[in-house]
């Protein structure tokens, strides 16, 4: 069943009408049709899973890889084990925290490069924005980056600066002439704030990165995209009070789109250990309340979808003895454990798999522009399938960690849903308890780009 023409077959598959009996027919990598058991071609091998699920494969548009030159961080080779491991078929590298920074198209190359054979899923890649770089943008764009990544704050690594609104005019007529989108770090402060009193409390830390930071870079980036008329998207989203904004923005039909991610809808401020800077990411964690106004957020629509922002670094550099919230690198690991964690909240809020397909494989497709080929179960599209039990509970633990570290704030906690296969083009990219040993991953490019970045 490796490539070739078969079927899976399942009484709940998640078709694009609905969750029902079907079977899934797949021929040399694409999805071919999704009929009734009874249609299925007698010659054909089957596997049936039962009442197992059958979903598309989750797309993360949102992961921090960091390779080439922070490999000890992570890297291709174990981001996309943990990924595939985790139902994640498609996965988009931001441009920093590498070194080079994909912020010019020889630093694709570089990164393109260190990519090719060794990762277990499909893989694109963001360009950066960063001051003075408006003459890559369009050579990038050829070459295939999904679209392109700015900050509005220090994004914590000198080689991605953060860019000012003068920056963002000179580079947004580019993006929105090639139809790309622009990501967001929306963040925005004149003056950085260093967390005050108790450097283990955590309450320090949150109180240090408040709301009005998020709120005012939305209402700005809301007014550049009306300006523009280019797709603005707005990365992990924490504030609840800019919902009102992003929602006024949509209903006036701006292209803007907007990602949580696993973590927020998953822990709250007031359930942080003092000390715990495995919590710690940017922007923060809030409040109990500030989660449910996320959730009521992305039944709403005001919310897009969910995504990882998988960001790890070398236990070290959390400086756990210390518990020390200002030294710590801010970022959560969490590829391996993004959809079990959001299946888990959504049961809690009477969520369905329609809706996780929606949130977590549909909508990130249609932003990296590879709608009706990731994300779905449409004929047609990549056989990207996972073999999902959403009843089964599980509890990360260290030695289960495919992430090159183990350093996790999901280790403990009692996660609901359990994939036990995934597949990439048809091709076995993982079964339950063991990745594929031989990664079959490819760059999957923006289309229209170029094939080639030689």
């Amino acid at each position: 069943m490796n490539g070739g023409h078969w079927v899976l077959a399942s009484r709940r598959v998640v078709t694009e009408s609905g969750v029902r009996e079907a079977a899934v027919v797949i021929r040399d990598g694409k999805i071919e049709a999704v009929v009734s058991p009874q249609r299925v071609p007698r010659d054909l091998p089957v596997r049936d899973v039962g009442t197992k699920v059958v979903m598309p494969g989750v797309v993360d548009s949102h992961a921090h890889i960091n390779e080439p030159g922070r490999t000890e961080w992570e890297g291709f080779e174990t981001a996309t084990r943990a990924a595939a491991a985790g139902g994640i078929t498609t996965v988009v590298d931001m441009p920093l925290n590498s070194i080079p920074a994909t912020t010019t198209l020889e630093a694709l190359r570089t990164k393109a490069a260190s990519a090719e054979g060794r990762c277990a899923i499909d893989y694109g890649f963001w360009g950066g924005v960063i001051p003075g770089n408006a003459g890559e943008l369009d050579g990038m764009v050829d070459a295939g980056v999904t679209g392109f990544k700015c900050f509005l704050i220090h994004s914590g690594v000198d080689e991605f600066p953060h860019v000012t609104r003068e920056d963002l005019e000179r580079a947004m007529p580019i993006l929105a002439r090639r139809g790309v989108p622009l990501i967001v770090h929306a963040e925005l402060t004149e003056h950085e704030h260093p967390p005050q009193g108790d450097p283990r409390a955590y309450r320090g830390y949150l109180q240090s990165r408040p709301r009005r930071w998020e709120d005012d870079a939305i209402r700005m980036m809301v007014e550049l995209c009306r300006k523009h008329r280019g797709r603005v998207h707005i990365v992990h989203l924490s504030s609840s009070d800019a919902l009102a904004d992003i929602a006024a923005a949509k209903r006036e039909g701006l292209p803007f789109t907007v990602e949580t991610c696993p973590h927020y809808l998953t822990f709250d401020a007031e359930h942080i250990p003092d000390g715990a800077t495995h919590f710690k990411c940017a922007p923060p964690i809030r409040e109990a309340e500030n989660q449910e106004k996320l959730w009521a957020g992305l039944a709403r629509g005001d919310i897009d979808m969910v995504v990882s922002d998988h960001s790890p670094c070398t236990p070290a550099l959390k400086h756990l003895e210390r518990g020390d919230f200002a030294a710590a690198w801010g970022g959560i690991a969490s590829l391996q454990f993004s959809l079990p964690a959001v299946w888990t909240g959504m049961r809690k809020h009477g969520y369905g798999l329609e809706e996780l397909v929606r949130w977590m494989c549909q909508h990130p497709a249609r932003l990296i522009g590879l709608e009706g080929v990731k994300g779905t179960l449409a004929p047609g599209a990549d056989a990207d399938l996972l073999v999902f039990d959403p009843s089964a509970t599980f509890t990360p633990e260290p030695s289960g960690v495919l992430h090159r570290h183990p350093l996790t704030p999901y280790t403990g906690l009692t996660l609901q849903g359990v994939v036990e296969r995934s597949w990439v083009r048809g091709v076995p990219a993982y079964t339950r308890g063991e990745p594929t040993p031989h990664p079959a991953g490819q760059w999957v490019r923006r289309p229209g780009a170029a094939r080639s970045v030689a």
